[in-house]
């Protein structure tokens, strides 16, 4: 089976538009996708009919909110095949997910000598956190890196991987070169070492299954605007038994179970890392943007995804001035591509392609410490999604065949 992507198509308003008299093709989704006509519906029925704070009144709207609010949590614990729902906490994005396990457990849980693996492939945001961390309590960075085929180097994570490391730190998928890593053998050799797992599942979490109970790492973070929902909705999962043990992360309201002037005690989870009045509009429309996935199912979306990903390659092989960057085998790359053409720079790029109503990501990806190891300040990424086509796809060709004729070369 495939994808009705002209159906699907017919739900994203913005796909209607035209960028400079054309219709727009847009291939930026590894930095945030289109959003669904139900999605924006569910926002404003939200705000016309529901606006309550949650969790505190007894009357009709409040308690309407709360439930619409808390049916997403549910929603979430299903999609991700997670064991229960009260371990999944709710933030702004995947980044301010990651700075909680780095403030909350970290700072607790890691002590001067001891050390955090990372990879080459991690997004600022599962870099940044760690470093600011190091630094405050002299804990050591180590970083694998990885081949020749832009696949993580097993042989040097193993390597890496020694006693003193008490966290990994790692992506599930590459936002720039679209790799895929294989978290089964990097959690199971890590917790082999006694050692925590923190996922990055930002990328990874909008385009293929998540399955948190056969995956068993301890932390997964991502964020819903990239899978379809608004934006200012992130989550985190974690196992209760870190949960348990963790400070919270902000102090406030609802976070707590009493307060006097003598001592204050925390409320259960999930509440314990859910402080003050929470981004409930969102959180109750990601709750649509579960739904649509759900419905179309992600072992269809991730399939449609290697198809075009396939096509794409393919049809980058008839661009003799670009390199393509990444594993460009399709089980072990998601729907992103990132290339550059060997003497015009990527912004250059990106400016051509807009001419032509063609969205894409031009710069470092928040990914500097590849792009330094790749030898190249910046790339041109495209990255599609359940409503991009094979028709796009050759737009995308033909937009980068101009790029010769514009400069000249």
């Amino acid at each position: 089976m495939t994808l009705d992507t002209e159906k699907i198509r017919r739900d994203f308003p913005i796909l209607s538009r035209q960028i400079n008299g054309l219709p727009l093709i847009y291939l930026d989704n590894a930095a945030t996708s289109q959003k669904p006509e139900s999605v924006i519906k569910a926002i404003s029925d939200y705000y016309r009919n529901s606006n309550a704070n949650i969790h505190r009144g007894v009357y009709t709207l409040s308690e309407e909110a709360t439930a619409l609010y808390e049916t997403t949590r549910l929603k979430l614990a299903e999609f991700l095949n997670a064991p229960g729902s009260n371990n999944i906490i709710f933030t702004r994005n995947a980044t301010e997910s990651i700075n909680l396990v780095a403030h909350a457990w970290g700072r607790k849980f890691l002590f001067p000598g001891d050390e955090i693996l990372l990879t080459n492939f991690e997004h600022h945001s599962n870099f940044v956190p760690w470093y600011m961390l190091a630094e405050e309590k002299g804990i050591k960075l180590k970083v694998a890196p990885f081949n020749g085929n832009h696949e993580l180097d097993l042989q040097t994570f193993a390597h890496l991987l020694t006693p003193r490391v008490k966290l990994v730190a790692v992506t599930a998928m590459s936002n720039a070169l679209g790799t895929i890593l294989p978290l089964d053998k990097i959690i199971e050799w890590a917790h082999a070492n006694d050692s925590v797992v923190a996922v990055d599942g930002a990328q990874a979490t909008p385009h293929m299954p998540i399955d948190l109970k056969k995956l068993n790492c301890d932390f997964f973070s991502f964020s819903a605007h990239k899978m379809l929902g608004p934006t200012g909705v992130g989550v985190l999962w974690a196992k209760n038994e870190h949960l348990e043990k963790m400070n919270p992360f902000l102090g406030g309201g609802e976070m707590i179970n009493t307060v006097t002037v003598e001592k204050t005690t925390w409320a259960d989870l999930p509440n314990k890392f859910e402080a003050g009045t929470p981004n409930i509009a969102d959180v109750a429309a990601f709750s649509a943007a579960i739904s649509y996935l759900s419905d179309i199912g992600m072992d269809m979306v991730r399939g449609h995804e290697k198809e075009l990903t396939v096509y794409a390659l393919k049809r980058f092989n008839e661009l003799s001035d670009f390199t393509v960057y990444g594993p460009k085998d399709p089980e072990k790359q998601g729907g992103a591509i990132s290339f550059n053409h060997n003497r015009v720079h990527a912004h250059d790029v990106g400016t051509i392609l807009n001419e032509e109503g063609i969205a894409i990501r031009t710069g470092h990806h928040c990914a500097q410490p590849l792009m330094k190891a790749l030898g190249v300040p910046a790339t041109a990424r495209a990255s599609f999604y359940i409503y991009n086509t094979n028709e796009e796809v050759d737009a995308l060709i033909d937009g980068l065949k101009r790029v010769n004729k514009v400069f000249g070369l």
